[in-house]
C-alpha cells in the first residue's frame, strides 16, 4: 500500500464510481466504504499469484544429492529446526 491515506467513499458514491474504485484497487490502493460516515467495508487487492505452469514444470531442472533422504541428513535438518538435541 502507498503512504497516502486510505480513500473513503459512502455507499452511494461507491455504487456510482465502482469501476474507478476497482481500477484504483488493481493498482494497489485500499478503499473504505462507509454508511452514514461509519466505515463498514474495505476493498483491497488480492495478493499476486505465482505463475505456475502445472505439475512437473521443474522436471529436469532440480538436482538432489543421492543421500537427500538419509537418516543423517534428516537428523541434521531436525536439529536445525530444534526438533532434536
Amino acid at each position: 500500500m502507498s503512504e497516502r491515506a486510505t480513500e473513503q467513499y459512502n455507499i452511494h458514491e461507491a455504487k456510482t464510481n465502482l469501476s474507478r474504485i476497482i481500477d484504483r484497487v488493481e493498482h494497489g490502493e485500499e478503499i473504505v466504504i462507509s454508511r452514514a460516515g461509519r466505515p463498514v467495508a474495505k476493498v483491497i487487492p488480492f495478493p499476486a499469484r505465482a505463475g505456475r505452469r502445472g505439475r512437473g514444470s521443474l522436471k529436469g531442472k532440480l538436482r538432489m544429492a543421492d543421500d537427500w533422504d538419509s537418516p543423517e541428513v534428516n537428523d541434521a535438518i531436525a536439529r536445525d529446526f530444534g526438533l532434536l538435541p
